[in-house]
């Protein structure tokens, strides 16, 4: 047991919070993350006792192009305000992780910029993966080099590197060092060399008792990553996806699934980062059709297996989506004065705070077994079991109330937690009745450490009516050649060349190649073959076909 595994995450994007400007000109440093001191009582108040936040360190845009990794953000301030954030997060009793950007760097790091100075006679030429001088890039330096998906503002490191590995560790180092961080969340994991994240593990041992190593990995077989050797846990993206389309789809059997395809894959002994979203996907209540679902789908992220987390601002029910290629509607400024008194005010803020204080007070939900308990397409029902003694999650994502009867455990009573309701155990079963798109926390007495407050079970705004667009007109006929020539060149037979090394297969190759390797562990459903397809990344592909047993 480690304070992880007890964790509620609040995840802070502060160059998007505190409104700092788009483009960093490196002048005199602004005090900007003094903004979110406030916002440390607010985060404990909704139950939340760990941030995650980042990027932090100097960049010259949205954080992710490190410019200098021991200095803050002049943006957001100084390094001492950094120091005294995560001291008041301490004193708090939150824990604080911090945004790691250790596959790439920015082009103004001062190994890339000794690259464009002094070219072949650069000391850091090999520090950055396949530095050509007979290339070009876009930014006609006259060499070329490895970048992170397709973008050479983002250079790529050379992880194999010793002298590389060497400073990246002593980052860490310093980073616990000067700021008494907890823990990292590793960006892009999923491209990055096992060997990499191995000396990153024996650092996090050596530094500070129960640090951290949670890892951005969006495909594969999480156990590769998250294992004794490597990291601790990775981000559950699976889990991400199943929550919000279960519900808007009405079918809770794909949640089912995703929690028995992860288990499988990692067994009982790993908890998972789990969330509905990030600065990276659009908000959970945007992307839910009803938002009455806000409640379920919550109710389901504090309660199932995992380590559950909420995005600055979707505990008050913000809408963000991604517009024109842009993330900035992601990551909007907030101000705390606006939001003080959400607890009181908002319906979706009440809903965070309770569950996390529910979290909180009830072990079962971090530590206890799961077990299906009723399964249907618009109702479920599951059981988290600690020392004989069980937690019961239901959930209805349907507009008409649901009666359930349920098998328990050895208790004679249960209360539910939202909404204090008490019912009495009959013959080793429960009959309750969900309402309509919602849900409730059902606890054994006696199981549960008290102290949480009941609440008014929260009221969702109904999805609206979709719009009706007019029936659009016939496409000429060359433009219906044209797309059944796209649908017959995409439904080509990619063919593997067999002993062709992963690392030289085209995206296309190693496509069908993890294709090859589900069907042989069963079925491959739509969504299995939608997230095939919708990997790009070379790197990251390579290591997902690598991860199957």
């Amino acid at each position: 047991m480690a304070w992880y595994d007890e964790a509620v995450f609040y995840h802070i994007y502060p160059l998007g919070m505190t409104g700092a400007p788009k483009q960093n000109s490196y002048s005199e440093p602004v005090h900007r993350l003094n903004k979110l001191l406030p916002w440390i009582y607010h985060i404990k108040e909704i139950g939340c006792n760990a941030i995650y936040i980042g990027p932090l360190f100097e960049s010259v845009g949205h954080g992710y192009e490190t410019t200098d990794y021991k200095k803050l953000d002049s943006r957001l301030g100084t390094n001492e305000d950094l120091t005294e954030f995560v001291s008041e997060c301490h004193k708090q009793g939150i824990r604080v992780i911090l945004d790691g950007v250790f596959n790439h760097t920015g082009r103004d790091f001062f190994a890339f910029r000794d690259i464009i100075q002094n070219r072949e006679n650069s000391q850091y030429k090999d520090w950055y993966c396949n530095v050509n001088f007979w290339g070009n890039n876009s930014f006609n330096d006259g060499f070329s080099y490895d970048n992170w998906g397709g973008h050479d503002l983002l250079a790529k490191l050379n992880q194999h590197n010793p002298d590389v590995r060497d400073y990246i560790c002593d980052v860490i180092r310093f980073w616990v060092s000067e700021f008494d961080i907890d823990g990292i969340r590793l960006d892009a994991a999923d491209v990055m060399d096992f060997e990499y994240m191995k000396a990153f593990r024996q650092v996090a041992n050596e530094v500070k008792p129960d640090f951290w190593l949670m890892g951005e990995v969006i495909h594969g077989n999480y156990s590769r990553w998250a294992n004794d050797g490597t990291l601790h846990s990775v981000t559950n993206y699976m889990l991400h996806k199943a929550l919000y389309s279960a519900h808007n789809d009405h079918n809770y059997f794909e949640i089912a699934h995703t929690i028995k395809y992860v288990n499988d894959m990692v067994g009982n002994r790993l908890n998972l980062y789990t969330f509905v979203d990030n600065h990276d996907v659009e908000r959970i209540y945007t992307k839910l059709q009803n938002k009455a679902h806000f409640v379920p789908v919550h109710i389901m992220l504090y309660t199932l297996p995992g380590i559950p987390s909420i995005y600055y601002g979707s505990e008050f029910g913000i809408e963000g989506k991604k517009e024109h290629g842009s993330d900035d509607s992601l990551r909007p400024a907030l101000d705390y004065s606006e939001y003080k008194d959400a607890i009181e005010t908002n319906p979706c803020a009440r809903l965070i705070a309770a569950l996390g204080k529910i979290r909180q007070n009830t072990s079962a939900l971090c530590y206890g077994d799961y077990k299906e308990l009723e399964l249907q397409t618009t109702h479920f029902a599951y059981e988290r079991t600690l020392d004989g003694k069980s937690v019961i999650v239901t959930v209805n994502n349907s507009d008409n109330d649901v009666n359930m009867t349920l098998p328990c455990s050895d208790s004679d009573k249960y209360i539910g937690a939202l909404t204090g309701e008490e019912i009495n155990v009959n013959d080793g079963r429960i009959q309750v009745r969900v309402p309509a798109n919602c849900g409730e926390i059902w606890i054994a007495e006696g199981l549960s450490n008290d102290g949480f407050t009941l609440i008014e079970m929260v009221k969702m705004e109904k999805k609206l009516e979709p719009v009706k667009f007019e029936e659009e007109p016939t496409p000429e006929p060359q433009n219906s050649v044209i797309e059944e020539v796209r649908e017959e060149k995409k439904s080509e037979k990619i063919t593997i060349v067999p002993n062709k090394p992963y690392e030289e297969m085209s995206v296309e190759e190693l496509q069908e190649a993890i294709l090859e390797k589900m069907r042989k562990n069963g079925a491959v459903t739509d969504y299995m073959l939608g997230t095939v397809r919708e990997n790009t990344h070379h790197g990251s592909l390579v290591n997902w076909v690598k991860s199957f047993n």
